[in-house]
């Protein structure tokens, strides 16, 4: 049966039962009302179906409006009886006036109707244009789920494609991560913290499974010793999963989505915003360094070639280094969200174009792989005030194993206080006020029975404490605590920057009391999803952030890293 003949039988219009379902972003055939909500099963990394790149088939979309949503028909049936007119003045002026309001009715129905098949003809068209990347089983299949969201954009470096032929060598067909940026959305959503991680910081990569075209999936070997970090995707294969994965192993935070886009990309969305206003302390000249960047000191507005040369240029800045080069890239990005906070979200016409181009030039996760979910996103970034934005760069310092150095490592203090303050989602806009959500939140985590001293069972590593920490806290906790069941269990095999406390669901009560005694920030608690086998001990890992036993192990609240806000920028007058 039809829609249209299902319709006419029990007096529904067809053009009612085509609703927008949120999930798939697509106008779907509802005949018992609205479609439920795809069930994620509670699971945050939940499974996704195999399939690899999108064709992002945009670029050649058909520009006539499809009619697959049913158009409004009349409700009036002539043949019922009792609906005809009848004689008499008074019936046809009440005739008339029915007829004034079926009229209007009708004009409204088929301006709603319009309205319809425009959205559903642009979610449609926007689908389109994006492509995807099964990326497995890391990342999430929700948008937005509970607690804290990140999302890694990643600007690749490709050689080939439209667009992007100009600027190089032409064997590069994967790029590399050249441009990293790690969003973190505060679980509140009043704050985002920005962080940028050079292409040359010098990293382990991790195994990792790519999806094939085929559907099969092959696990991609990791690097045996630190290598530079841009080389987590498109060498021996890597996707963006590695990509997440690698800043996973770096931030201890959870991916979950990525974002990736190329030159050409960055050429088409500055266009589309109407051009990005940069402002120049001094002027740049790269007329001979490949970029052939000219800019004068005070305000420019740049797009396409200029904006892609502003973003790729390390010439005549301070140590023309990648370094230099990112705040360049933090300034263009704060820009750029002024400019669509404060001009492009108030233009119908201006949005349009850019999610045109936005659609056309990003590769995403499935997660986010449809016009609904980016406009879902999209509207949750657009409700944060600018001044809680804040961009930085990961703590680094020059790599000590090169004699001459050209890569960075971690800066081995303020690196894990970044980090940390992420891990515990406190905002560098509003301290004070995620401060107190901090021990909120730790207070709720400990909340319940708590175990006697006598049955804690535990063994202790040290991954970076000071030395002859974990013997010393294990005396402590005999001695001074009455925690009998401990042990030392040596050195981890990796240092760490956090003291964690691993423990089963059923030693809850016991990880509540240890935390007790050692003064354990939420952070550091890590509990399992099995319950643990007979008298399995709870595991205790000194990180770098232990000082001695009976001093409190506090989340980090401040971190010596230069930091810029997304509302600043205004060229001075």
């Amino acid at each position: 049966m039809d829609a249209q003949n299902h319709g006419g039988s029990d007096g529904i219009d067809p053009a009612d039962q085509w609703v927008l379902n949120p999930e798939t972003g697509t106008y779907e055939l509802c005949l018992d009302g609205p479609p439920a909500p795809r069930s994620h099963g509670g699971s945050r990394h939940g499974a996704r179906a195999s399939s690899a790149h999108g064709d992002g088939g945009g670029e050649g979309a058909d520009a006539t409006a499809p009619a697959r949503v049913p158009r409004q028909r009349s409700r009036r049936d002539p043949s019922v009886p009792g609906t005809g007119p009848a004689p008499g003045r008074r019936r046809r002026r009440r005739g008339a006036r029915r007829k004034a309001l079926l009229w209007t009715g009708g004009t409204l129905a088929a301006a709603l109707v319009g309205t319809s098949t425009y959205a559903y003809y642009w979610y449609q068209r926007l689908d389109g244009n994006i492509s995807t990347v099964d990326v497995g089983d890391v990342g999430s299949d929700t948008v937005l789920g509970d607690g804290p969201v990140n999302i890694l954009i990643i600007g690749n470096d490709v050689r080939v494609g439209k667009g992007n032929e100009a600027y190089g060598n032409r064997s590069n067909v994967t790029g590399h991560a050249d441009t990293t940026l790690l969003f973190h959305i505060a679980e509140d959503r009043s704050n985002v913290t920005v962080v940028s991680i050079p292409r040359d910081l010098m990293t382990k990569i991790p195994d990792c499974e790519t999806r094939q075209p085929g559907g099969a999936v092959e696990v991609i070997a990791g690097s045996d010793v630190p290598t530079r970090f841009n080389e987590s995707f498109g060498v021996n294969g890597r996707d963006p999963g590695c990509t997440m994965r690698t800043v996973e192993g770096i931030t201890d935070l959870e991916v979950d989505h990525f974002m990736m886009f190329d030159f050409n990309a960055v050429k088409t969305l500055s266009t589309a915003v109407g051009g990005v206003k940069v402002c120049l302390k001094k002027p740049v000249k790269d007329l001979d360094g490949g970029t052939g960047l000219d800019l004068p000191t005070g305000e420019s507005r740049i797009a396409g070639e200029d904006a892609l040369s502003f973003l790729r240029n390390r010439h005549g800045l301070k140590n023309e280094s990648d370094l230099d080069r990112i705040e360049m890239q933090q300034q263009f990005v704060a820009s750029m969200m002024r400019q669509l906070k404060e001009d492009t979200l108030s233009s119908p016409t201006k949005m349009l174009d850019v999610a045109e181009a936005a659609t056309n030039a990003l590769t995403v996760d499935k997660g986010i792989g449809s016009a609904a979910k980016l406009v879902t996103l999209a509207r949750e970034l657009g409700k944060i005030d600018l001044k809680n934005i804040t961009l930085m760069t990961v703590p680094v310092i020059d790599n000590p194993d090169e004699p001459t150095p050209v890569t960075v490592v971690l800066h081995p203090a303020e690196a894990p206080k970044l980090f940390g303050m992420m891990q515990s989602d406190v905002s560098f806009t509003e301290v004070k006020k995620k401060q107190k959500a901090a021990k909120d939140e730790q207070a709720a985590l400990l909340e319940g029975p708590r175990a006697e001293a006598s049955a804690v069972r535990v063994d202790l590593t040290n991954g970076g404490a000071p030395s002859g920490s974990a013997r010393a806290v294990l005396e402590w906790l005999r001695d001074a605590k009455g925690v009998s069941k401990s042990g030392n269990a040596g050195n981890a095999p990796e240092g760490v920057a956090r003291t964690t406390l691993e423990y089963a669901p059923d030693q809850a009560d016991q990880a509540r009391t240890l935390a007790d005694l050692m003064g354990l920030p939420a952070s550091a608690l890590k509990p399992g999803a099995k319950d643990a086998a007979g008298t399995e001990p709870m595991k205790l890992v000194l990180g770098a952030d232990f000082k001695e036993a009976g001093t409190p192990v506090a989340a980090p609240t401040k971190v010596d890293v230069r930091q810029s806000r997304a509302d600043e920028g205004e060229c001075p007058g």
